[in-house]
């Protein structure tokens, strides 16, 4: 049976949750959830179990904190024995507008320190991630405050409907393949 292993970026504790920063946290709850799953505290993540088309998928989300996610991810692929191509991190993309997601087999950190530590454990940056685009609208040396900062109500209904989005892409990620995934997804737009 395949196994295929979902990383969800984000940090750890009440005053992040619903925060940009930590919409992969957010994409894989929902994910787990539609699928009857529920997470139980394990070594470096929160861990859950869940099955999709017959195929196992380990979802984690990592209790390192954001900048120290490749520990967990190292960890858990090693446990999993899942192939780096049958892993999927999502992440958020300060690059994308809001109303995108990229998905790509490979690509560089593009800055962004989660996924920078995750290349430099793992020591390559070939391995698929799903890009969630959080748009750019700070002023000049707010990127930190604006990641870190709740959606505005504005912005809630479309990051709902990419999060139902993203499930979809998951889940043809694990039925079709990245290629095909890609070529249905990374040229949609999501608006209300």
């Amino acid at each position: 049976m395949s196994k295929y292993l979902f990383i969800g970026l984000g940090n750890i504790g009440a005053e992040y949750a619903n925060t940009r920063h930590n919409i992969g946290f957010d994409v894989i709850n929902a994910f787990v959830l539609k699928h009857g799953g529920s997470f139980k505290v394990d070594r470096l993540a929160y861990v859950a179990e869940v099955k999709y088309k017959g195929k196992q998928v380990v979802c984690i989300c990592p209790t390192t904190f954001m900048n120290l996610s490749g520990r967990a991810f190292k960890f858990w692929l090693d446990k999993t024995k899942v192939p780096l191509e049958n892993t999927l991190t999502i992440v958020d993309d300060l690059a994308l507008p809001l109303e995108k997601i990229r998905l790509r087999p490979s690509g560089t950190d593009a800055g962004h320190n989660g996924l920078k530590d995750i290349q430099n454990i793992l020591g390559t940056d070939n391995y698929p991630k799903l890009r969630f685009g959080i748009g750019n609208n700070y002023p000049k040396g707010m990127q930190a405050d604006f990641v870190l900062s709740k959606w505005t109500k504005a912005e809630e209904k479309v990051v709902l409907l990419k999060i139902e989005k993203c499930i979809e892409i998951l889940e043809s990620f694990i039925a079709a393949g990245i290629e095909q995934t890609m070529t249905s997804y990374n040229n949609i737009s999501i608006k209300q």
